[in-house]
């Protein structure tokens, strides 16, 4: 699957019958997915968020940006947010199997057709500038639509498509290829955005002007600005690298925020810059009361930021992803304004089809499902759940013994296995609807036709790379239960002695998993005629078996002797 975002940011945020318009353009003509759409009132600005094959975002928001150019006069615009026309700016972001240097035609392609066929001037920026002084955002939105007639009169900034003259009811739009942004809000409270603005120029990359501080005054906007030789004002850089940032009042929650742009959220994290807000804030006799993601947000930012309240709080880390995800919810104060939900606002979670799959079933559900009379899901799918069982027993235990105080000396190691089995609960939980998608992707190529030449040695292909995805499944199977068990070895000489029944039943449980898994090993090979590659896989099973069977029959004894003990 091939994937690409685009975030087309609309100059509308106050009449929705507009954007309504806007939105079924967009899906009457693409099978791309809006996945997000964020008006806003105060800045009078909508954005958003459509996911999918290029050339389907491509056609999608074509047509909304030509919806728009329609119906968005911005002679008549006014917000609080920076603007240069109708579309402001459209970024196209690579997400999946989409080179950087694809993206970055395919925005050159975008906005060549949005100048040639709209007749509206457009900016490239970010990555598909190739000039330096018109790569970022601000520098062309300078002088916003109000300053774009003169603008477009200067040689500097002829716009690379479309007309070098005033559209006047469309102004300009701003398209380029750019990393994942995050668009966040942080939350202050107090209705002065001049203390947002201040707070802001302090985080953000290009810092503020230096100024003199005003002795009736603790906000630095209030000092006189230093100058050198040539006039040009002495810059302070901010603290955060890959950060812009500006400060506005929002009349709709009556309060002041710091508008963030996260560039990067690896380089500078979300709760970094947060954390730093809310001391910037204290300092100046506020505080953060929260905060907002606009758009959608990455699920490895949330997970970083959970982890990373978790070790500040002193708690384990090796828990399922919805608490590590929740405690970054309610650290950062998302639910504050307005209700975060997981599976809308995080991009993983939001693309997922809407499909019915085994994973997420009701246990009873599941349980009816495997007992009919069809071959899928089988013996396969149970070994995976098994190991997927095995692997939360020991994350369970991981983190009964974090909290238990006499075993505090061990809680890295603990917070180590417990991340490490919630890996292994993940990865088998996968393969819990991958053997049954396997086995039936091995009915499909048998029911491929054969009638001439070309059509039986594509099925013959089919059906031997079918059969050898049926038997590497289970083998992935058989691997991770072996490294529960490994990591279980480790667990029992140092767990919550209250526990150590459990871990008793999750090497049960795993040991069951590689045995299972290597007979679905075994009845695949018959199936395959490449005898090489079937012994060396059969050779591979029965090693993980052994080493399974002798560590499972150390743990078990183990066990039994702490019980009696």
């Amino acid at each position: 699957m091939r994937l690409i975002e685009c975030v087309p940011n609309f100059s509308e945020g106050r009449n929705k019958s507009k954007i309504d318009e806007i939105i079924s353009s967009i899906k009457e003509s693409s099978d791309a997915l809006i996945l997000d759409v964020d008006m806003g009132f105060d800045t009078n600005r909508t954005v958003i968020t459509i996911i999918g094959s290029p050339s389907e975002v491509l056609k999608g928001v074509f047509n909304g940006i030509k919806k728009a150019s329609k119906i968005i006069d911005m002679r008549k615009h006014a917000g609080t947010h920076p603007r240069i026309g109708s579309t402001d700016v459209c970024p196209l972001i690579p997400i999946k199997n989409v080179s950087e240097e694809e993206c970055i035609k395919l925005s050159l392609e975008l906005g060549k057709r949005i100048g040639e066929k709209l007749g509206i001037p457009v900016y490239l920026y970010e990555k598909s500038s190739n000039l330096s002084f018109r790569k970022k955002l601000p520098d062309i939105r300078l002088g916003e639509y109000e300053g774009l007639e003169k603008k477009l009169s200067s040689k500097e900034w002829i716009p690379d498509f479309g007309p070098s003259k005033m559209n006047h009811f469309n102004g300009a739009t701003i398209v380029g290829c750019r990393d994942f942004l995050i668009a966040y809000n942080i939350n202050l409270n107090t209705r002065n955005p001049r203390i947002a603005t201040d707070i802001a120029f302090e985080l953000r990359e290009i810092g503020r002007s230096k100024r003199v501080p005003n002795p009736l005054s603790k906000n630095l906007l209030d000092g006189e600005i230093v100058r050198d030789e040539f006039g040009k004002a002495v810059k302070v850089p901010g603290k955060f690298k890959d950060v812009k940032g500006i400060g506005w009042f929002v009349t709709k929650f009556d309060q002041a925020q710091i508008s963030i742009n996260l560039n990067n959220y690896k380089v500078s994290t979300i709760h970094e810059v947060y954390d730093e807000a809310n001391k910037l804030a204290n300092e100046r006799g506020l505080i953060v009361t929260g905060s907002e993601i606009v758009g959608l947000i990455p699920l490895d930012a949330l997970i970083i930021a959970g982890k990373y309240y978790l070790q500040k709080q002193q708690r384990p880390t090796g828990l399922p992803e919805t608490d590590i995800i929740e405690t970054a919810v309610q650290s950062l104060g998302l639910n504050n304004l307005v209700k975060f939900n997981k599976n809308e606002k995080i991009i993983e979670y939001a693309i997922k089809k809407q499909k019915r799959n085994l994973i997420s079933m009701k246990n009873i559900d599941f349980i009816n499902e495997l007992s009919r009379n069809s071959p899928a899901p089988g013996g396969g799918t149970v070994s995976a759940l098994a190991g997927a069982l095995s692997a939360s027993l020991i994350s369970m235990v991981s983190a009964l013994s974090y909290d238990k105080k006499e075993l505090i000396k061990n809680r890295n190691l603990y917070n180590e296995w417990g991340e490490g089995s919630q890996l292994l609960k993940k990865k088998l939980s996968r393969l819990i609807d991958e053997d049954t998608n396997a086995f039936n992707a091995v009915v499909d190529a048998n029911r491929l036709p054969n009638s001439t030449k070309k059509e039986t040695m594509y099925k013959r292909d089919q059906i031997l790379m079918a059969n050898k995805n049926a038997l590497e499944i289970p083998l992935k199977t058989a691997n991770l239960s072996l490294r529960i068990l490994e990591l279980s070895s480790e667990l029992v000489k140092v767990c919550n002695p209250n526990s150590v029944s459990d871990l008793g039943v999750a090497s049960e449980l795993a040991v069951s998993s590689v045995r299972g898994a290597y007979l679905n090993v075994l009845i695949n090979t018959s199936s395959i005629e490449d005898k090489i590659y079937c012994d060396n896989r059969l050779k591979e099973a029965d090693s993980i078996v052994q080493s399974a069977e002798k560590i499972s029959v150390m743990i078990y004894k183990k066990v039994i002797s702490l019980i009696k003990s």
